[in-house]
């Protein structure tokens, strides 16, 4: 009896030990597969746009209320040169006496999208440019400088803007919505909805409305964020003391100001252009970009253009 039990002890022994091994077997496979997926060369060259993909997206969650405030308090006494005033603080209060809190999240997926095929698409662009410039440079046996990464930053933002239009309309249309009487509200309730109603009542054609203004309003941003940032920090180095943690935080402050100022009238002429639909009649509020600017500077005036520039600044700055 003891002698069955001894044997039947050491094969329960042996048996564990055995699975023992098997596990750290399968866990040392996995952690090469994983090790070796991660250094995959396809893989280390996608983890950049998935890291700005989702840093993008993080930033929009955070800032997506003030993005809200900013398109309300352009959509405000639109025609109406002498209407009131209203500040970001009283929008925000109407917003929720209106609704909820959860309404300054309003197109929220939308934004995401927009954030994910917007962020994806620039860094994509940006870095065929570069490498395109840089086999160029080694041809002639130069150095790539500011000129060059400028260009490649802004065609890059431009042509992003352009993929990224249909996003960018749907959040503008759902921000918007609730500014109407109820019984003409959409009440989108996502971003798939409003790209396939607006696509189906209005034409595919329409989900690029606005896109000459966004993108002009890309190419905007990043000359601000790229020419005044890297102007900025050489300033600060050679002139302050300052350390350069400070001198980052302050030459992107200065390089957002200058951002916001240069596009923030694309971005108003934007909002107005993809808020807008078709009368009965078939007639639209403006006929395009020029035609946007022209009826704003003689019905509004054209300081109009830079309304809510505060809270545009505190959305941009971030990104500087």
């Amino acid at each position: 009896m003891s002698s069955t039990t001894s044997k039947a002890f050491d094969a329960a022994k042996s048996s564990s030990q055995q699975a023992k091994t098997t596990l750290k077997t399968v866990t040392e496979e996995r952690s090469t597969t994983t090790s070796s997926l991660l250094h995959h060369p396809y893989t280390r060259s996608a983890l950049p746009f998935i890291n700005g993909g989702l840093a993008g997206m993080t930033a929009t969650t955070v800032i997506q209320p003030i993005d809200m405030i900013k398109v309300r308090l352009q959509l405000a006494g639109e025609g109406a040169k002498s209407s009131a005033r209203p500040s970001a603080l009283q929008v925000t209060r109407d917003i929720i006496a209106q609704g909820k809190v959860a309404d300054l999240y309003t197109g929220l997926s939308a934004g995401l999208l927009r954030q994910a095929v917007y962020t994806t698409a620039r860094l994509g662009f940006f870095d065929t440019f570069m490498n395109m410039q840089k086999v160029n440079a080694e041809a002639k046996g130069v150095q790539i400088g500011f000129r060059e990464r400028a260009g490649a930053g802004l065609a890059a933002g431009g042509l992003a803007a352009m993929v990224g239009n249909p996003a960018d309309l749907a959040l503008i249309r759902m921000q918007s919505d609730g500014l109407k009487p109820l019984a003409q509200r959409a009440n989108y309730t996502s971003v798939v909805d409003a790209l396939s109603r607006i696509a189906k009542a209005e034409g595919v054609t329409a989900l690029w409305a606005g896109a000459y203004p966004t993108i002009a309003r890309a190419m905007a941003l990043n000359f601000g964020q790229l020419a005044f940032f890297s102007e900025a920090k050489n300033q600060l180095k050679s002139q302050t003391q300052l350390s350069a943690q400070t001198q980052t935080m302050t030459a992107s402050a200065v390089a957002g100001f200058f951002a916001s100022f240069f596009s923030l009238p694309f971005d108003f002429v934007k909002t107005r252009l993809q808020k807008q639909q078709k009368a009965p009649d078939g007639s639209l509020p403006y006929k395009g970009m020029a035609d946007c600017f022209r009826k704003v500077t003689r019905d509004e005036g054209i300081l109009r253009f830079y309304r809510g520039f505060g809270t545009y600044y505190v959305r941009i700055a971030p990104h500087a």
